[in-house]
């Protein structure tokens, strides 16, 4: 028997159609800076735009989605993971103050089932969407024998641009500044390793309708990380100074917050300054999980905390209403070893 790649598993022909499949997609995120079309060899995009910039840094950003990618697998739903992936390296750019730019997926799958690539791949368009970002390339690799035939991880990469002198890098944050914290909309995609243990990870039990959660199991922790591009343009639109951000990500308050301050100051966040959702009381409760292991894990309802100075504070809440989101303040900044203060 004659070999060839399709009975080594790899299925060219099904490459082919999951690129036609994805590209109606893809072209809804295109931007004018944009050069020549899908399929080349690498995405290229014009600089002319940031010609006018005193001094501009690019800011880079690179994430999966962790194992939130096993509940897609379970519920078989896989048009929303690409806005996770999408969410986590563009909020990282944003934080920084910057604007993402463009963005390139990778997806590795045990089989390329061109319907399911496409999903994937409408998830990703559309986080570009929320981000005004151009989806300018990508890779699907078959991975037979490396990767069961119905799995796939998917990941991603974006750059962004900022003026230098409008970097955001917490080195003005001082004592008496305001921390400002911004909702999440859920789990985002941090800390499922631990989700999966508190709940039995079945379709009957993701499909379980829980009156708190007013929607499935499921359906919750699928949501989507909400994307806060639009959000950071919004406070600079309004001529707020955002002293410091942070991206609230795995690691929760602890590891996340302190990586906006400098030496010498401590963030101090009251707990009941806003709304836990409540899918992290059910988990915790569930789980019987101590109070610091969940504002270690999770971002208990809060996706980015922001640091202004307390005349800024009305402005700020303005502006993040304005852009869609809800915001509450949190805390404070004060002097004091470096770190987090839960009061």
């Amino acid at each position: 028997m004659a070999l060839d790649y399709k009975k080594a598993g790899v299925d060219i022909e099904a490459g082919y159609k999951s690129v036609e499949l994805i590209k109606g997609y893809v072209k809804e995120t295109m931007r004018p800076e944009v050069l020549g079309g899908l399929g080349g060899f690498s995405g290229a995009f014009s600089m002319k735009g940031i010609k006018d910039m005193e001094d501009p840094v690019l800011l880079s950003g690179t994430d999966g989605v962790g194992t939130k990618i096993k509940l897609a697998f379970l519920l078989d739903k896989h048009d929303t993971i690409g806005i996770d992936a999408v969410a986590m390296c563009v909020n990282d750019v944003a934080c920084a103050g910057g604007e993402p730019l463009f963005f390139l997926d990778y997806i590795a799958c045990g089989k390329n089932y061109p319907e399911k690539i496409a999903a994937i791949v409408k998830g990703v368009a559309e986080g570009c969407k929320q981000s005004d970002c151009a989806l300018i390339g990508g890779e699907t690799a078959e991975h037979p024998g490396l990767m069961p035939e119905d799995e796939y991880d998917v990941a991603g990469f974006t750059v962004g641009v900022v003026d230098r002198k409008d970097m955001i890098d917490g080195s003005a944050i001082k004592d008496g500044d305001v921390l400002i914290g911004v909702a999440s909309s859920g789990v985002h995609s941090n800390g499922f390793s631990l989700v999966r243990k508190v709940f039995d990870m079945t379709r009957e039990s993701l499909e379980t309708y829980y009156d708190e959660l007013g929607m499935t199991l499921g359906e919750c922790l699928l949501t989507p990380t909400r994307i806060y591009v639009h959000m950071m343009k919004s406070l600079k639109n309004a001529g707020v100074k955002v002293k410091g951000c942070s991206h609230i990500t795995g690691g929760g308050f602890y590891e996340n917050i302190p990586r906006m301050l400098p030496d010498g100051i401590k963030a101090v966040v009251e707990k009941d300054s806003y709304d836990v959702p409540p899918i992290f009381k059910l988990m915790q409760k569930k789980g019987q999980i101590e109070d610091k292991m969940m504002y270690n894990t999770y971002n208990m309802g809060l996706g980015m905390v922001l640091a202004v100075d307390p005349a800024d504070v009305d402005a700020a809440l303005k502006a993040i209403e304005a852009a869609g989101d809800k915001a509450w303040v949190v805390g404070k900044a004060a002097s004091g070893e470096k770190g987090v203060e839960l009061v």
